[in-house]
């Protein structure tokens, strides 16, 4: 009969439950989150079948494979269409593909409706999009154990893939090896409460008045590095959090506070593996092949046994691979040998606080910033004022515009204006200049060039920037009196972009803008005939977008979060989010759009 006397020797797999023969163990969810096994004793006929298929308490029987040491590549999937939806490089998908095509079942862990995770497996690929990327909490397997070891005592093909801990409680309740199956892992860190995971998914409701219909961890549309979750609302808005934003992240990095207790001390660490193949994220393919590297996910791919070599070979055709060193694939993950450290917060204290607190109160009571030290404090001031000389003093022409305009307390804290050389700014002493973060007038990627950039802001109006924008050389942007124009943050334009604004324009956080662009609100006071025709109207330009060489925006449009505006279109008319407009006037050629900012 299983007993479990500490959390710590329970990993939740829920293979004690599959083999029982008479239904005698159900799962008990305790205040964290985690389900353990609870025996009926007056079902129990105590066979010991739950003993023998607990991964824990047989660990060292379990962990073998036939190879001396594992095989490794760097790998990324040859549909850029898949690696886009993928947690890494997309390696699953195309082992999952080959699988399919023979006929095969595929499985592994999909979202319920609830956003709760659960196992499931089946040989119809129109599946592989919901069995496809990383969920990051607990996936339940209740009769997952039994489904596999029908199909392969009756002769199917069957591909799973789960934790390292999940696929050691399929290796013992299966009790043997078999040829036609084959068993995938990954390099986990620890795994999530569902319970967290629940109470943050509805942050998003509270903060933004709409309930999530849709969930991505590591959203590539920010870079694969940035660990972007993107959730998506009933109400048709996407929101991205970066790990800097993600309250999440930062809890599950920094403080280690919601993981299972078993994950702390994990023994499915190292090697050999269990698994035919474990995959990763090839964290460091910057340093060990760069021309792997499009910042959109590598994957790490270790093969452990001759079985996942000779299917490995069958996979080759769907993917780029390049083989690397066993010590450059793990160099990057040092959840491949170490287990996770204890919370840096109390735990206990924790969870009780979870029931009775909304997650964006709890995540400021308990994922605080640790204290940076003196030293690295020095550090950074020392790099800031080390690139101002850089930034300021190459050119004592652009020194003294950019005085004139920051403060030196401004400069200092980063929020000033940056006026490169040959730059001519004219900013009315009654305008309203509000910088947040670095404001670069003047950026030049031919450091020679005397090609001018003009910058105008007349009595009463309003120039606004927040975070990082950059305006290239060659713009020429003029805000009329009483207009305003905002940059919401981390805008890069290239050469020669125009804008004129009469009213107001309002370009969106992480906007890119290409060279030639002309953006304008106004029509110059040229009068026209028509029914509700206006001089004037706002310019709406949502975050993300990205609006390509020589386009040009007209007055009254908004262009939608995520939105491509295609080569020297001209947009008269509105632009939904997420979808691609080319031509004059523009229209749409295509939607459900993702590209990598």
């Amino acid at each position: 009969m299983i007993s479990i006397k500490e959390k710590k020797d329970c990993c939740g797999c829920n293979a004690c439950g599959d083999i029982c023969p008479h239904n005698a163990i159900s799962f008990k969810t305790d205040i964290e989150g985690f389900w353990y096994p609870e025996v009926n004793p007056d079902i129990c006929v105590d066979c010991g079948l739950c003993n023998k298929v607990c991964p824990v308490i047989n660990i060292k029987a379990l962990k073998k494979n036939d190879l001396e040491e594992p095989v490794c590549y760097a790998a990324e999937h040859n549909n850029l269409e898949v690696i886009f939806d993928s947690t890494s490089g997309g390696l699953f998908s195309a082992l999952a593909e080959i699988m399919y095509r023979s006929g095969g079942y595929v499985g592994g862990a999909i979202y319920n409706d609830d956003f709760s995770v659960r196992h499931f497996i089946s040989n119809d690929k129109t599946d592989l999009p919901k069995l496809r990327s990383s969920k990051y909490l607990q996936s339940n397997l209740e009769g997952f154990y039994r489904q596999v070891k029908s199909l392969v005592v009756k002769g199917e093909n069957v591909l799973v893939c789960g934790t390292p801990c999940q696929m050691a409680g399929l290796r013992a309740f299966l009790g043997k090896d078999y040829e036609n199956l084959i068993v995938v892992d990954f390099v986990c860190r620890g795994i999530n409460s569902p319970k967290a995971v629940k109470k943050y998914l509805q942050s998003f409701e509270d903060r933004y008045g709409s309930p999530v219909v849709y969930v991505k961890s590591k959203s590539k549309e920010y870079g694969w590095r940035n660990l972007t979750q993107k959730v998506i609302l009933a109400d048709g808005r996407h929101i991205y959090e970066t790990k800097q934003e993600n309250k999440f992240t930062k809890g599950y990095l920094s403080t280690n506070a919601f993981c299972r207790p078993s994950c702390y001390e994990c023994q499915f660490k190292g090697f050999p593996r269990m698994a035919d193949i474990t995959l990763a994220d090839f964290w460091g393919i910057e340093k060990v092949n760069p021309q792997m590297d499009k910042n959109l996910g590598t994957s790490m791919v270790m093969i452990n046994s001759q079985k996942g070599l000779a299917y490995f070979e069958r996979v080759k055709s769907r993917i780029k691979y390049v083989p690397v060193s066993f010590q450059n694939a793990v160099a990057g993950n040092p959840a491949f040998l170490k287990p996770l450290d204890p919370p840096k917060v109390d735990r206990e204290q924790f969870f009780k606080d979870l029931d009775r607190m909304p997650f964006t109160s709890l995540s400021e009571e308990y994922f605080k910033d640790f204290p940076v030290s003196r030293k690295k404090k020095a550090l950074l001031f020392v790099r800031r004022v080390m690139r101002l000389i850089t930034e300021l003093f190459g050119s004592t022409t652009a020194t003294i515009k950019t005085l004139c305009h920051s403060r030196i307390k401004d400069i200092l804290s980063g929020n000033y204006m940056l006026i490169r050389k040959h730059s001519v700014i004219d900013i009315s002493r009654d305008a309203t200049l509000q910088i947040k973060g670095l404001f670069c007038v003047g950026n030049k990627k031919l450091k020679k060039s005397k090609l001018e950039t003009r910058l105008l802001v007349e009595k009463n109006a309003s120039l606004l920037s927040d975070g990082f924008v950059s305006l290239g050389y060659g713009a020429d942007v003029e805000v009329f009196e009483g207009a305003t124009l905002h940059f919401k943050g981390n805008t890069g334009a290239n050469i020669n972009l125009t804008i004129v604004c009469a009213d107001h324009i309002e370009i969106g956080k992480d906007v890119m803008i290409g060279r030639g662009v002309t953006i304008r609100d106004n029509n110059g006071d040229h009068y026209i005939n028509r029914p509700g025709y206006k001089t004037s109207k706002p310019v709406i330009i949502g975050d993300k977008a990205w609006l390509c060489e020589g386009c040009t925006i007209m007055s009254g449009v908004k262009i939608g979060a995520g939105a491509i505006i295609g080569a020297h279109a001209f947009v008269t008319s509105n632009v939904p989010a997420h979808t691609m407009v080319s031509g004059n006037p523009a229209v749409i050629v295509d939607e459900d759009v993702l590209w990598k900012y």
